[in-house]
C-alpha cells in the first residue's frame, strides 16, 4: 500500500494525471523522488503512441510536431515550464544571489521569462516536426533520464532555501537510499540509452551535460537549488536530447 502511495504522491505532485487521494506523509514521501522517472515513462509512451496513430491517419508532420510538443505539457501541467520561466527571469537580471532568490519567487511573469518559453516552444515544435523517424527506446528512456537526474539533484544538491517544493521533498526523502537507487536508474538507463545506438548514447551525453551544468548554475548563480530551478534542468535536458536526435537523423543522412 505504501508503495501505491509513494507512486501516487509522485504523479499527483509531477503530473496533472487524477490519482487516489492520500495524505502526504513521512512515509509516502521518502521515496517519492524514486518513481519521479515514471511520469517520464508515461510521456514517451504517450508521444510514441500519438506518433503511431498521427502515421496511421497520415496527420501533416506540423499538426504531429504540435501534438508531440504539447503532450508533455499536458501530462506534467506545465509545472516543469513555470519553473523554466522563472529562472531564466532571474538569469537575465544579472543580479546578486539574493535578488535572483527574490525574482524567483515573484509570482509576476517577467518580459525574459516570455522570450524564453516562446522561444522554447518554436524550438520544441520544430524539432518534434523536423524528427524523420521515431526511435522509441531512445525517446522514452530520455524522459525518464532527465526525471532521474532532476531527482538525484534534489536529493544531493545543496539547497539555497529552507521552504518550497525542493525543500520539501528533499527533507522528506531518505536520501542516502533516494540517491543510490537514482544513481543505479540512471546507469542502468544509460545502459539503454547505448543499447540504442549512437543516437542515445550521445542523448545520454548531452543530458548529463546539462546536469553539470545544472550544478554549476544553481551553486554560482543562486546560491542552491531549488524548485524552479529543478524546472529548468527538466525542459533544458529534454530539449538539448531531442535536439541531439534530430541533429543525428540529418547527419547520417550526409554521412
Amino acid at each position: 500500500m505504501t508503495l501505491l502511495e509513494t507512486v501516487a504522491v509522485a504523479f499527483s505532485m509531477f503530473s496533472a494525471i487524477p490519482m487516489p487521494q492520500f495524505l502526504w506523509n513521512e512515509k509516502n514521501m521518502r521515496y517519492a523522488l524514486c518513481a519521479f522517472p515514471l511520469i517520464g515513462g508515461v510521456i514517451g509512451g504517450v508521444c510514441w503512441g500519438a506518433w503511431s496513430i498521427c502515421g496511421l491517419l497520415g496527420l501533416p508532420t506540423l499538426l504531429r510536431g504540435a501534438i508531440l510538443t504539447l503532450i508533455p505539457v499536458l501530462i506534467t501541467g506545465g509545472i516543469h515550464l513555470d519553473g523554466y520561466s522563472d529562472t531564466w527571469d532571474a538569469l537575465a537580471s544579472h543580479a546578486s544571489q539574493k535578488k535572483k532568490q527574490e525574482i524567483l519567487k515573484d509570482p509576476h511573469v517577467g518580459s525574459f521569462a516570455v522570450i524564453r518559453l516562446c522561444g522554447y516552444f518554436v524550438m520544441n515544435l520544430t524539432l518534434w516536426t523536423a524528427l524523420k523517424t521515431f526511435p522509441w527506446a531512445a525517446v522514452l528512456l530520455s524522459f525518464c533520464m532527465s526525471r532521474t537526474l532532476s531527482g538525484l539533484a534534489v536529493a544531493s544538491f545543496p539547497l539555497a532555501k529552507h521552504t518550497g517544493l525542493a525543500h520539501t521533498f528533499a527533507q522528506a526523502a531518505d536520501k542516502k537510499r533516494v540517491r543510490t537507487v537514482l544513481i543505479i536508474l540512471d546507469v542502468l538507463l544509460c545502459a539503454g540509452m547505448c543499447l540504442c545506438g549512437y543516437e542515445g548514447i550521445l542523448m545520454a551525453a548531452a543530458a548529463h551535460a546539462v546536469f553539470a551544468d545544472y550544478y554549476r548554475i544553481s551553486q554560482k548563480q543562486f546560491g542552491g537549488l531549488s524548485g524552479d530551478l529543478a524546472g529548468w534542468f527538466l525542459q533544458t535536458a529534454e530539449l538539448w536530447m531531442l535536439l541531439v536526435l534530430v541533429i543525428l537523423q540529418y547527419v547520417e543522412v550526409l554521412i
